[in-house]
């Protein structure tokens, strides 16, 4: 196997280096990129060193219920829905929109998990931020669960074809436990179902090292993460070694986050395993296999 081609060389600049998280030893240079990259590079020379399409509208004003119908509120805007009682953000195209929940991995305008849902035909809604996880909270932001309660951060009115929820991360590093991660994942799921009953749910694992090469709790949370999915049938991509089998530990800022040429090739690994799913913007569903063997194999 030989290193990845096809994404922007060394003169791409690397991004400044985010706040320290875990405490994973430096290991030796992973194996090179696997086979499964080999069709992409195609595609990776086109979304390497591109300006990514801006997200949905950041929140505006406040509108409640009363005083207008929501289908005549601009993009930004935020609206109580009456049905939830919630206070939601108006998405310009919400039936072309991906809501994506998640931590510094998503976070980025140009993060691997929003190339990956934008190279499948999707507008992107980013709820999440830095710091946070299933139970990791960071500041004044909530974990995803808290978040969503407490109205942290939004989600968009309307129904979504697809809401990605990453991370696990943050989890790790701050050492919540194994039940406290699959409490409130399962809570999470079920408050994603409610509110958004047509669209479809994926989620995706840990980024780390391999368990052999330093992966340590990042790689054991991101497959706790796969059982959570496997026990509610939803497609679950696993992240728990990409640091090693792509042979990117050297595109690292520090010990858990990528510089841009790194964000790049997991973008196009995740859009090719999402897609698998039948996940894409322009695909129906399809029926995901969520049988151990599966969730080993990707």
């Amino acid at each position: 196997m030989s290193k990845i081609t096809g994404y922007p060389s060394a003169r791409t600049p690397a991004q400044p280096a985010a706040p320290r998280r875990g405490t994973e030893p430096r290991m030796r240079k992973a194996p090179a990129l696997s086979r499964l990259i080999a069709p992409m590079l195609a595609v990776g020379i086109v979304l390497s060193g591109c300006v990514l399409v801006s997200d949905a509208a950041e929140p505006g004003p406040e509108v409640t219920a009363v005083e207008q119908d929501p289908s005549r509120l601009r993009p930004g805007s935020i609206y109580r829905n009456p049905a939830s009682g919630r206070k939601e953000v108006i998405v310009e195209d919400i039936s072309q929109t991906a809501v994506l929940i998640g931590d510094s991995q998503s976070e980025p305008s140009f993060g691997w998990p929003r190339q990956a849902l934008k190279a499948l035909g999707y507008k992107v809604y980013f709820c999440g931020r830095g710091g946070t996880g299933y139970v990791a909270s960071f500041g004044k932001t909530g974990n995803y669960m808290d978040a969503l309660q407490r109205g942290d951060w939004k989600l968009p009115y309307g129904s979504p074809p697809l809401v990605l929820i990453e991370g696990g991360g943050n989890d790790a590093s701050k050492g919540a436990t194994d039940q406290q991660i699959v409490r409130n994942a399962d809570r999470l799921i079920a408050s994603v179902r409610q509110r958004y009953p047509a669209a479809r749910i994926a989620i995706v694992g840990t980024l780390a090292r391999a368990a052999n090469d330093g992966g340590s709790r990042r790689t054991e949370v991101d497959a706790l993460l796969g059982t959570v999915a496997q026990r509610h049938k939803v497609p679950f991509v696993s992240a728990g070694d990409w640091l090693t089998r792509y042979d990117l530990t050297g595109s690292l800022t520090d010990r858990v986050h990528l510089n841009r040429q790194g964000h790049n090739a997991l973008g196009l690994v995740l859009a090719q395993r999402l897609r698998s799913y039948g996940l894409s913007a322009t695909e129906p569903a399809a029926v995901p296999d969520t049988s151990p063997r599966s969730l080993h194999r990707r």
